[in-house]
């Protein structure tokens, strides 16, 4: 995000209030409550009594940070038109949720789960297949947490004109993040959710009116700018993009939805009305909120024509100065928005981390290091250790890797090798352990590979497609012969007692 050069002070003003509404609500969603430090549910998973509005803006604030605004708009400005599939990527994820999150629901309030693997676990009792998933889903989390890592430094450093640098910016909010998650766990998250979540609806709203504005308020007139100077961006896209495309919807949409963060959402839902009705209004965000931003990404082409990749990550903030001169009223919405942009980032991190963390007390701690462990001490640990890991990962943001888009795809190509146990398992009896494990392990394997020697994508075609396709047959075909095997080792067993009793 390019410095915000009317921000400054006012900026810093905006973030401290934000900051202390952040820890206000940490303080208050744990004051009082003995069984939220005392019990993994209770901490992880707000006592599994989320109501429809938290439970909406917790959902919205899973699959939608600041970042979607920050990295998106800047995208939709180097690719054009064809950048409309990020819409489908929102779309297909509430589809896949619907397809298996009120069976899963059913089965984690009858068994108690509080982690993803917890479902593993319990459908397939292999401590392979559980050890493999908790690897692969750490790796996808640890990757979004970096994200939302750089993505809080460049958002805090640009919106104060520099006053704070990005280094200083991600560490002051890491600690603010840390401690009013430590005080009120999933219910200090899902409150803070529903603040930045109305922040930031509201917000983009203003934000692409504000942009319309600047172009005459006639998109149209944008659409003939493009076609005369950079016809490329409006013309149907060749072949490939239009495989990348697809390849990037089964990436993200079935990688997405099993987030560990967004499945322990479905967990903390108080009814199964209630997550249906979630996920009802949820259907309507793709449009409201990525196709804004890619409307905004299509009139900065406009705006500022002939950015490089490095000038197009600035985008929205050049945009934003712009907006902030047209009067007083944008001026203070723009200040308002950049930092509702930062509390959604921050609001993203902490459900990530507080996921990452409990899939180190619940699933590494007590499944594999001290199974005896009382829940309050699996507790501690879980916090501890997302403390030690999330300073691990700043290490690595001062030097981030790659624009955010890039760590935004890096995270999916393995973690998306989990979904064939996920969800088939849900809706196939047959499928069994062994072929599960292989597959998830060759899956991740291709995918890994083909990352590494710089094959990203084959023929348009990403990596962990080719790794989930390969994923799949594994999993169907081996547990189709599993079946067939047991089947002839029963009629053998029959035919012998036959035999013994002639």
């Amino acid at each position: 995000m390019d410095n915000l050069t009317f921000a400054g002070m006012d900026g810093i003003i905006i973030l401290s209030v934000f900051a202390i509404v952040m820890l206000v609500i940490g303080y208050y969603s744990g004051k009082g409550d003995t069984n939220l430090h005392h019990s993994l549910s209770g901490y992880y998973l707000a006592g599994r009594n989320l109501g429809f509005i938290a439970l909406f803006f917790t959902l919205y604030a899973t699959q939608y940070s600041g970042n979607t605004i920050v990295g998106y708009a800047p995208t939709g400005y180097r690719t054009g038109f064809s950048w409309l599939q990020s819409i489908s990527f929102m779309t297909i994820i509430i589809g896949i949720y619907l397809l298996f999150a009120p069976r899963l629901y059913v089965v984690s309030k009858r068994r108690n789960f509080v982690t993803p693997t917890d479902w593993l676990e319990f459908r397939f009792k292999s401590k392979a297949v559980t050890l493999l998933s908790i690897f692969l889903m750490l790796w996808g989390l640890g990757n979004y947490l970096l994200e939302q890592l750089v993505a809080i430094g460049q958002a805090v450093a640009g919106m104060t004109g520099g006053t704070i640098p990005y280094e200083i910016a991600v560490v002051v909010f890491v600690l603010v993040m840390l401690a009013y998650e430590w005080m009120g766990g999933m219910k200090a998250v899902a409150f803070t959710d529903v603040m930045q979540g109305i922040v930031l609806m509201i917000g983009i709203f203003v934000f692409l009116a504000g942009a319309l504005y600047l172009v005459g308020g006639n998109f149209a007139e944008v659409t003939r700018y493009i076609a005369d100077n950079e016809p490329a961006k409006l013309g149907v896209p060749p072949m490939e993009v239009s495989v990348n495309w697809f390849s990037m919807l089964v990436l993200v949409g079935l990688g997405a939805s099993i987030y560990p963060h967004a499945v322990q959402r479905i967990y903390s839902a108080e009814s199964e009305r209630t997550l249906k009705k979630s996920f009802a209004r949820m259907a309507w965000m793709p449009p409201i909120t990525t196709g804004l931003v890619f409307v905004v990404g299509i009139i900065g082409i406009m705006l500022f024509p002939g950015l490089d990749t490095a000038g197009s990550e600035q985008l929205v903030g050049l945009m934003a100065n712009k907006i902030a001169a047209i009067n007083g009223f944008y001026y203070w919405m723009m200040i308002i928005f950049f930092g509702g942009i930062v509390a959604a980032i921050i609001s993203t991190a902490d459900s990530v981390l507080l996921s990452f963390s409990s899939m180190l007390s619940n699933d590494v701690y007590g499944k594999f290091v001290n199974p005896g462990a009382t829940e309050h001490k699996k507790v501690m640990v879980g916090k501890i250790g997302g403390i030690i890991a999330i300073f691990f990962l700043l290490m690595i943001a001062w030097n981030p890797p790659g624009t955010l888009y890039q760590i935004f795809v890096l995270k999916f190509e393995l973690l998306v090798q989990v979904f064939p146990a996920f969800v088939l398992g849900l809706y196939w009896k047959r499928l069994a352990a062994k072929p599960v494990f292989w597959g998830m392990l060759i899956g991740a394997i291709v995918a890994g590979l083909l990352t590494l020697t710089g094959y990203k994508t084959v023929f348009g075609i990403h990596g962990g497609v080719i790794g989930l396709t390969i994923n799949f047959v594994v999993c169907i075909v081996g547990s189709m012969l599993v079946t067939v095997s047991a089947e002839k080792s029963l009629k053998k067993d029959e035919l012998a007692v036959l035999e013994l009793e002639a």
